[in-house]
């Protein structure tokens, strides 16, 4: 990415309304999320971490911030992020993305949920924080998110996230919670694409889509049009074989869409996996709808590229950055503490002076004032 993201980001903290009354406002605002920022680049994931980060490097903070009362205590930042709008705060977070990322045709998009483990309270029936992402995957790296209550509320909400992103020309997966028409629509309604997956739960279209893939192999493929692709993939002591197929014919499409809703599915996909661990094999079939032709390949590499948002951005949160870890759970400092983690996700991720993983671009970041100054877009005056 050529664009250095940071360019906005001070201006984008700066905007937020600061949910305390005036009496209570000893310690600015964007202060308070600058600080937060730097702290957690360089490591710090709790609030006791974040003011000790402040107070060890408070003469070079005040090159840059007021701070005109010191640096707040860990039970200030705590009161806070607890009060501060966190709808509103991902609505920054995702204008300052797209301000600073052109998304190209044909990038896939994967969006999928994401539990912050540590963010339940049993004591107070409080189930973890759902979290919702939208990825860019070839730049890799997180357009959007939002919290939800559970999969029902998902639907209602992925729609809603979708019509505020710019996905035009874009390819969108998503698993079983997006195999719905209402979430099908605002996809075509950006002139984005779609591969969606459907599970053997939604009643009986897995198997309404199952049945002409059994019957054209049994007559090997020759009584309609289709395509397929092979891939083999090679890890130490593990082969894992993907055979896709794919057709657009009208009359296998017509039981998948009896309505004809203006979805405009063009492509029924079956991908088989098949996976070798030495005498051990384990196999998987899955299926999915879209709106592309029905060409195996590009079907078959956008379905792979949907598991880059786990592998590239859901682990690198939990072992890198640590996400499931915290017990934080007060009001909305859970989901408020997320944003900052993706901030620093994007920011750690976008540098590519370091050719190093995550964890230890932290450990730099703290170890070397011009590197983090330089992946936030700070200048901070000579001490």
């Amino acid at each position: 990415m050529d664009d250095p993201m940071p360019s906005s980001l001070v201006e984008t903290l700066d905007s937020l309304e600061d949910p305390r009354v005036d009496r209570t406002r000893l310690h600015p605002l964007t202060d308070i999320l600058v600080l937060s920022v730097l702290a957690v680049i360089c490591g710090a994931d709790r609030f006791v971490a974040i003011a000790l980060f402040g107070q060890l490097n408070e003469a070079w903070l005040r090159t840059f911030l007021e701070l005109p009362h010191g640096i707040p205590s860990h039970a200030t930042l705590g009161r806070v992020f607890a009060r501060l709008d966190a709808a509103r705060f991902e609505e920054g977070f995702r204008d300052w993305v797209q301000a600073a990322l052109a998304l190209t045709d044909g990038q896939v998009v994967p969006i999928d949920g994401q539990r912050v483990r540590g963010s339940h309270d049993r004591g107070r029936g409080l189930e973890p924080l759902h979290l919702v992402s939208a990825w860019a995957q070839a730049h890799r790296l997180v357009l959007a998110q939002t919290a939800v209550d559970d999969h029902s509320n998902a639907s209602t909400a992925i729609p809603e996230r979708l019509r505020r992103l710019c996905l035009e020309g874009c390819i969108v997966t998503l698993e079983a919670m997006g195999c719905q028409k209402k979430i099908a629509r605002p996809i075509r309604g950006q002139e984005a694409d779609y591969v969606l997956r459907v599970r053997a739960h939604h009643q009986g279209l897995h198997d309404r889509m199952q049945d002409p893939f059994h019957r054209e192999r049994a007559a090997d493929f020759a009584d309609g049009p289709h395509d397929d692709a092979d891939t083999v993939g090679k890890d130490p002591g593990r082969i894992e074989t993907r055979r896709c197929g794919t057709t657009g014919d009208p009359a296998y499409l017509a039981p998948v869409d009896p309505d004809r809703d203006g979805c405009d599915r063009a492509s029924l996909v079956r991908v088989e996996c098949e996976r070798r661990c030495g005498d051990r094999v384990a196999t998987d079939t899955r299926c999915f709808i879209s709106r592309l032709p029905p060409r195996a390949q590009p079907l078959l590499q956008a379905v792979r590229q949907h598991w880059s948002l786990e592998n590239a951005h859901h682990w690198v949160l939990d072992v890198a950055l640590g996400e499931d870890d915290s017990r934080i759970r007060t009001g909305h400092a859970a989901h408020n503490r997320a944003i900052l983690k993706r901030i620093a996700h994007n920011l750690l991720r976008q540098d590519r002076s370091l050719k190093v993983g995550m964890a230890n671009k932290r450990r730099a970041a703290g170890w070397n004032k011009d590197y983090l100054c330089r992946l936030i877009g700070l200048k901070p005056k000579p001490i």
